[in-house]
């Protein structure tokens, strides 16, 4: 069973990213304030979960927490700042979104720019650790997996409605073959070295 906070008697939000080591699509985070004595059996580390688990815990989530709240980063952001500094973003721009301010925000990993006049804790593996930084980790991916299928209805060479943006065989064998898209970070490598001949055109429509 995760915990249910961090220190009793705060109002705390967990906060959590999904997307980071992408080739493609935004990073997206996500903020929860769950109440103090929340509890779930199956709530855990979205990674740990089936994609059909975080769906149902999706409507779990949102019926019982006290405030939710998404934060996008798209491709153009990540490029221009770096991924790290676009996961930071994504964080600062959900917890801004929440309807009540928080006194404390759990961070899953253990790095954060620190957010104005709200006190962090940074949780290395915070997502099987507390609730609320869990609910954040479900919302986080669930919310970029459905982003990710859309898109792959106009880019359906990629695979993104399975590998969502990751840097598998196929994703990478598509874009030697096809080239990149405007979802694509150019900042990351997206071809191995061995593969830096081919020159493919940049995708601009499919």
């Amino acid at each position: 069973m995760l915990k249910s906070y961090f220190k009793q008697g705060k109002v705390e939000a967990g906060c959590d990213e999904a997307g980071r080591g992408c080739l493609a699509g935004p990073v997206v985070a996500a903020a929860v304030v769950l109440p103090s004595d929340f509890k779930h059996d199956t709530l855990n580390d979205s990674k740990q979960l089936k994609a059909e688990t975080r769906q149902q815990l999706v409507e779990d989530i949102k019926s019982n927490a006290i405030a939710c709240a998404i934060g996008v980063c798209d491709q153009t952001e990540i490029d221009e700042i770096n991924i790290l500094k676009a996961s930071f973003k994504a964080m600062h721009k959900a917890i801004s979104a929440l309807s009540v301010i928080p006194d404390l925000l759990l961070i899953d990993g253990n790095r954060f720019t620190p957010y104005p006049k709200i006190d962090h804790e940074c949780i290395i593996k915070g997502d099987s650790k507390y609730l609320s930084i869990a609910a954040a980790s479900v919302l986080a991916k669930t919310y970029r997996d459905d982003f990710m299928i859309s898109l792959s209805e106009e880019y359906p060479y990629y695979g993104w409605e399975h590998n969502f943006g990751y840097p598998t065989k196929k994703h990478r064998a598509a874009i030697a073959e096809h080239g990149s898209t405007p979802y694509h970070r150019q900042s990351f490598t997206l071809l191995p070295p061995q593969l830096d001949l081919f020159e493919s055109p940049t995708v601009k429509n499919q």
